[in-house]
């Protein structure tokens, strides 16, 4: 199965194509806004380098969040775009759960920092979800984590990792400014495709005017 695989949640746009055994191509860069500029032309930069065109696609993945909202956003729009222009399926995958396959496959909690002193986290082991994503203080969060690890050995892996390892000081942080395409695109050749909808964990931040 072809997928292609995109980030755009938070401070990276990511973009992959994998054929179900390997890693096609990939792009991936950092920034903190202007992923609606970059996703198309790097989606094409990806499946040129791989020798597709769009038409052999079979699935789209793409990171619904939590995140950035302009951002995931981008991607679900993107996504919903071209699978309907395409008549292909499309898999939302949450970016905690993206990020956390970058900490291996033992037990993992993925952190993103929300600001407004907040976090969003969600718990792995084995790739098994633990907890449903939750929007929490640091030392909600710490509580949250001791109680699902019970001592044992955890990874944390995403841009809240040092703001929490000072609450697990054994622990090893991999910071990390956004999910892997390569990752999304894995996870959705496994998953049942499903209609796209963003996750979002609080209100926005941006008001409109009384």
């Amino acid at each position: 199965m072809i997928v292609l695989g995109l980030d755009t949640c938070l401070t990276s746009c990511s973009v992959a194509v994998f054929d179900g055994a390997r890693v096609l191509a990939s792009a991936r860069e950092v920034m903190a806004r202007g992923h609606q500029e970059r996703l198309a032309p790097m989606a094409r930069q990806v499946m040129g380098e791989a020798g597709l065109s769009f038409e052999r696609l079979e699935r789209i993945g793409v990171t619904v969040g939590p995140g950035s909202f302009t951002g995931l956003r981008v991607g679900i729009a993107f996504a919903k775009g071209l699978a309907t222009a395409l008549s292909l399926p499309a898999c939302g995958i949450g970016t905690l759960e993206a990020l956390a396959v970058q900490g291996g496959d033992g037990l993992v909690f993925a952190v993103i920092d929300a600001r407004r002193d907040q976090l969003y986290l969600q718990g792995f082991e084995a790739g098994r979800p633990l907890m449903a994503p939750d929007a929490l203080a640091a030392p909600t969060a710490a509580a949250r984590i001791a109680e699902l690890s019970q001592g044992r050995h955890f990874t944390l892996v995403g841009s809240g990792a040092p703001l929490l390892a000072a609450f697990a000081p054994g622990a090893l942080a991999v910071p990390s400014d956004g999910a892997d395409a390569r990752d999304v695109a894995r996870l959705a050749a496994a998953r049942s495709p499903a209609p796209l909808r963003p996750l979002y964990l609080r209100a926005p931040d941006a008001k409109l005017p009384a």
